[in-house]
């Protein structure tokens, strides 16, 4: 709406939103439906999800479409609708020992207890572009791969893989943190906002709701070290998987199922080396987000650890509770789009000001900023 100030603006504005809509209704195929968004772009709809912190693929896949396949901007109009739905319910707290496991590596350990399921991914595969032509001359192959992994379908027990944290556990290898007493309930940051010094769930969801390139860049920086030095990180559990969602019945008071939501979690393990530090145990942090996005909840993992680290004094906590979020960011940096007439006219003349104090003869106002832009 910052143009409705100058002449023609609110014009301006309608035609722009034309142009979109046009734009949309004259492409010469038919627009993606709900369904095709959330089967073909799985992996956008769940990062919009997770960014929005809503869980519904289909509102995030229509906002995908709206938004012309911009992210940032889809998660922005997924918040939006969030606001205006009643909170019904909290769920009750969901124990990922519970999940139905659709993929689990362990880069940690070669055999670990229970399965490497590999699962759906192209981690393994060469980053080959396929066009058009491609796609149709692989459906058979692909349609033969999928017989097959029908046919050795997982039994329960691999489904429910111990965690590889439980065995560092076992061989007294892992520090110990405990719950702190001061953080007895996780913190909403969908109703009040997380300032510094936060408690560690704050930390974490604000994580969960970040911008996932900003959380894998700041995690980048973290680990290379003021002085170029690279921590060592290794990974443990890495998984993705559905879990169980459950309210408590408003006439019997018992905890029932009312569904399932797919999530990714991670175990990110680091090496003590501090000169206060236990050198003869691991550090493991925890990331968990919504849907299939192993980049953020790696990220959140070793981010989690280095959080724990931190000197007083660090900026992190800040940057991950200030700096991350997606709309806050991005619409700092929208905003700049928008009409700066006046504020930058001020400073031409505070410039200009400033020169003729020092020159003691009356500025020439330059044509850009004469009389028309007044």
């Amino acid at each position: 709406m910052g143009y409705s100030g100058v002449r023609g603006g609110m014009e301006a504005i309608l035609a722009a939103e034309r142009l979109v809509r046009r734009s949309r209704d004259d492409a010469p195929a038919e627009w993606a439906s709900t369904e095709q968004i959330v089967l073909r772009f799985r992996l956008a709809v769940d990062r919009i999800m997770g960014e929005a912190g809503l869980y519904h693929p289909p509102i995030a896949a229509d906002a995908f479409r709206q938004a012309e396949g911009d992210v940032l901007e889809a998660a922005h109009l997924v918040r939006a609708h969030r606001s205006t739905l009643p909170r019904l319910a909290v769920t009750e707290p969901v124990d990922t020992d519970e999940m139905v496991v659709l993929r689990r590596i362990v880069p940690a350990n070669r055999t670990p207890d229970g399965p490497q399921l590999l699962g759906r991914t192209t981690d393994y595969t060469g980053r080959l572009l396929e066009r058009e032509g491609d796609l149709a001359r692989n459906r058979g192959v692909e349609d033969a791969d999928v017989a097959r992994q029908h046919q050795a379908e997982r039994t329960p027990e691999q489904r429910h893989p111990r965690r590889f944290y439980q065995l560092l556990r076992d061989l007294d290898l892992v520090v110990e943190h405990g719950e702190p007493a001061e953080d007895p309930e996780p913190f909403d940051i969908t109703r009040r906002a997380a300032r510094p010094p936060a408690p560690r769930s704050a930390v974490l969801s604000s994580m969960a709701r970040a911008e996932t390139g900003a959380l894998v860049g700041l995690w980048y920086r973290s680990i290379l070290g003021p002085d170029g030095d690279v921590h060592e990180i290794t990974l443990g559990d890495t998984r993705h998987g559905r879990v169980p969602l459950r309210v408590v019945h408003p006439h019997t008071g018992n905890p029932v199922q009312i569904g399932e939501i797919r999530v990714t979690e991670a175990e990110g393990i680091e090496d003590l080396d501090g000169a206060e530090e236990d050198r003869t145990r691991f550090d493991v942090g925890y990331g968990l987000c919504f849907g299939h996005n192993e980049r953020k909840a790696i990220a959140m993992a070793n981010l989690d650890i280095a959080w724990r680290r931190a000197e007083p004094d660090s900026p992190l906590e800040q940057l991950l509770l200030l700096t991350t979020d997606g709309l806050d960011s991005g619409g700092f940096l929208e905003h700049l789009k928008l009409p700066h007439y006046v504020t930058f006219r001020s400073m031409v003349d505070r410039k200009l000001a400033r020169r003729a104090a020092r020159s003691s003869t009356e500025p020439r106002v330059p044509e850009p900023f004469g009389e028309e832009c007044r």
